[in-house]
């Protein structure tokens, strides 16, 4: 039996995808259960204009990431923190401020997609991760400065 799956899968495939499976568990579990539907003319044109969509959509997805991280490129970040007399940080930078630093200057960026490869403690330059598109991952420096 052939099907077009109409969600991802474990174990089958992704979203979209023509598959052969067999007529038992096709009829009684995938179609049912709204895994799946038929694969016949109709359903496999609605399939391919739905993959075509979604690729179309990625791609400007990609394009606005991109298009963010040359902005980024261009910002100065600068964020404030109490300090001690030798340029030690009391507590550290977390992705939140980051990106609360961020959404002050019109950027809105969630903080789960801010990483930085060690804890943030002293002033100074830094540089964080930030995953703009699961293709596009930018490099953003900003510093640290004493209130």
């Amino acid at each position: 039996m052939e099907i077009i799956l109409k969600k991802d899968f474990a174990g089958l495939g992704r979203k979209n995808v023509t598959l052969k499976v067999k007529a038992g568990y096709g009829r009684n579990y995938l179609i049912p259960q709204g895994i799946a539907m038929v694969a016949n003319e109709v359903n496999k044109k609605i399939a391919l204009e739905n993959t075509r969509q979604a690729a179309h959509k990625v791609a400007r997805l990609k394009e606005e990431a991109m298009a963010l991280a040359v902005q980024l490129d261009k910002m100065t970040i600068e964020i404030e923190a109490q300090a001690g007399g030798r340029g030690k940080i009391f507590g550290s930078i977390a992705p939140a401020r980051l990106a609360e630093a961020l959404k002050e200057q019109e950027i809105f960026i969630d903080r789960k997609d801010i990483s930085f490869a060690k804890p943030i403690k002293e002033l100074g330059a830094h540089e964080a991760s930030i995953t703009l598109h699961k293709e596009v991952v930018h490099t953003l420096k900003f510093r640290v400065v004493s209130v």
